[in-house]
């Protein structure tokens, strides 16, 4: 059987789901169709995103072709860089430390509180009157 030309790695972060496809290339990540540079114009957004290529220090050596939907671009951000990592690690088990260590392999739990019944908003009650 042939050898896998690609390595597949799903990323969550609150309600986007990203599903990312490690290729040999040049370093080029293409969401959507669109550039990082036309999708994500916010550099702290783009350095979140080429994290998982500087830890393993592989910049130049992978192309990443993206799926991401739901959630905003935050949201997306973190979890093109968790799938990224996680397809990165169904490549080479041996990275797995070093993207552990780094902290981009944990999926981040943290997504908004729901409304409760009696309450405004997920905690806010409302005000207090004696009478």
């Amino acid at each position: 059987m042939a050898e896998q030309t690609f390595f597949y790695g799903v990323g969550r972060r609150k309600t986007s789901v990203a599903r990312v496809r490690l290729v040999p290339g040049t370093g080029r990540v293409t969401i959507d169709g669109k550039s990082l540079e036309e999708r994500f114009p916010q550099e702290i957004r783009r350095r979140a995103i080429l994290q998982p290529f500087q830890t393993i220090d592989a910049q130049n050596k992978f192309d990443a072709v993206v799926q991401v939907l739901g959630g905003g671009v935050t949201g997306q951000a973190g979890a093109i860089r968790h799938g990224i990592a996680r397809a990165f690690v169904a490549m080479d088990e041996k990275l797995k430390p070093a993207l552990r260590k780094a902290g981009l392999l944990t999926r981040d739990p943290r997504c908004k509180e729901r409304k409760k019944y009696g309450l405004k908003r997920a905690r806010k009650a409302p005000q207090y009157t004696k009478r």
